[in-house]
């Protein structure tokens, strides 16, 4: 066989540990350990009276294992990782922000919140919706109705708070996925670790969620190899340090993500935009480079899955909607948010990503991606404190 001819074979399709091991369990858990009646604490996390969870946006368990030298705080609770096994959970598809919060805030995985990917359809209208930035508006607890369990541990009787930038206090994410007792709005830095400690203090039990943006977004902007992300990377470690030093006694202290990111050079970016064959066929283009929903004109969902099956098989993960379902990428699906999938589901298991250079000029140009499932993506830290 030519070196022409030949094409690689895929990797086995993977599906996240939903139920026993994911992103979407990590909260119930932790409501769990408090002492919270009806959650399943099903990551075994030890009893305890005050509990933070700290999510770092995009910082990847094989990230993280790649980069001791600017993380050591960090690096050292690695064999600790999730109850001393040392190993990661999963973050759940797609591997995204506004996904793995819903997720994380929900306790639920994708198909039952609902949150699907970055941009998705909505049902019986031809227009996406951006989930992030919730662009066009929708009633947030119509589109997700299931409550926050931040939301459900405050009825509870657990003291809840979210320490967090100001900017994100009344957004419709939050409102679906993380309302729930007290917002603290508090700066970056050190604001934010003493806003998470005097929230500790308060009468137990006691539930604060705390989350930082900036490697994610250093990622995007210069990629998850550069000198901008690993000094992104430090400030985070340094900052984790100084909230574990002081944790009051009787606190336990999780370390989480809510996805990882590889770099994607230019030269291998598939555009959309400008393939007349990926074009064909298709009335929208949801999702992200890296975990793509394609929405077929009516009667040609058939076409558009032959077509991105043969011209992406040596790169992508290509499924229809029922093989996604069957596949358990979402977890199991709710009838209202069905439609919300891609006719074509499409997931980059090689270092490339399908792009859409006219209509999403911007994301187009980022240099650190995420959203698939290949371990730098999916696979996200369960660090652990106990003071």
């Amino acid at each position: 066989m030519s070196a022409a001819a030949w094409a690689p074979e895929p990797p086995p399709v993977p599906v996240p540990r939903y139920g026993t091991g994911a992103l979407s369990d990590l909260l119930p858990s932790v409501a769990a350990s408090l002492g919270m009646a009806g959650e399943a604490n099903v990551l075994g996390l030890p009893a305890t009276e005050r509990a933070v969870v700290f999510l770092v946006d995009g910082l990847g368990w094989e990230l993280l294992k790649a980069n001791p030298e600017w993380a050591p705080f960090l690096t050292s609770l690695i064999p600790g990782s999730w109850g001393g096994r040392g190993e990661p959970i999963t973050a759940g598809f797609p591997a995204t922000t506004a996904t793995s919060l819903a997720s994380f805030g929900t306790g639920l995985p994708p198909g039952a919140h609902g949150l699907m990917g970055y941009t998705v359809a909505i049902p019986g209208d031809a227009r996406l919706m951006n989930q992030l930035r919730w662009d066009p508006y929708v009633p947030p607890r119509e589109w997700q109705p299931h409550p926050p369990l931040m939301e459900r541990a405050a009825a509870a009787g657990i003291t809840v708070a979210q320490v967090s930038d100001p900017m994100f206090e009344h957004t419709p994410l939050t409102q679906v996925a993380l309302q729930g007792g007290r917002y603290v709005a508090a700066a970056a830095g050190e604001a934010r670790v003493q806003g998470v400690l005097d929230q500790l203090a308060q009468p137990g039990p006691v539930l604060v969620y705390t989350y930082v943006s900036d490697v994610d977004k250093a990622g995007h902007g210069y990629g998850c190899q550069s000198d901008a992300w690993r000094i992104e990377l430090s400030r985070v470690d340094g900052l984790v340090r100084r909230l574990a030093e002081q944790l009051p006694r009787g606190t336990a202290l999780y370390v989480t993500a809510d996805h990882g990111m590889i770099d994607v050079p230019m030269e291998d970016r598939i555009d959309v935009d400008t393939d007349p064959e990926l074009s064909a066929g298709v009335a929208l283009l949801g999702g992200e480079g890296r975990a793509r929903h394609v929405y077929a004109v009516p009667g040609a969902a058939g076409d558009v899955l032959a077509i991105w099956q043969d011209v992406l098989a040596d790169s992508c993960w290509v499924l229809s909607r029922d093989q996604a379902i069957d596949a358990g990428w979402f977890g199991p699906v709710e009838e209202r948010v069905y439609y919300r999938i891609g006719d074509v589901v499409a997931a980059p298991w090689a270092d490339v990503a399908i792009v859409a250079t006219r209509r999403e000029p911007n994301e187009s140009r980022m240099v650190g991606l995420h959203g698939s499932m290949t371990p730098a993506e999916q696979l996200v830290p369960l660090l652990e404190v106990h003071a």
